[in-house]
């Protein structure tokens, strides 16, 4: 169950890329809600899907 939740929460964090507020606010619970080793898989995507989206760098501080 903990990978579907990984998974769901990338998915939900792409569909919420459009707001930068709420996609802090998911990301904030994404790191409450996932196991250590999930962080540091979310850590990579997230700088591979923030690459072109300049307006989300300040949320990265969240997971680092």
């Amino acid at each position: 169950m903990a990978r579907a939740m990984f998974e769901y929460t990338k998915t939900i964090l792409k569909k919420v890329s459009f707001d930068v507020d709420l996609f802090y606010k998911e990301l904030n619970k994404a790191v409450d809600r996932l196991l250590p080793y999930e962080i540091d898989e979310l850590r990579i995507w997230l700088q591979k899907f923030t690459s072109n989206k300049p307006e989300l760098y300040s949320c990265l501080t969240i997971i680092n």
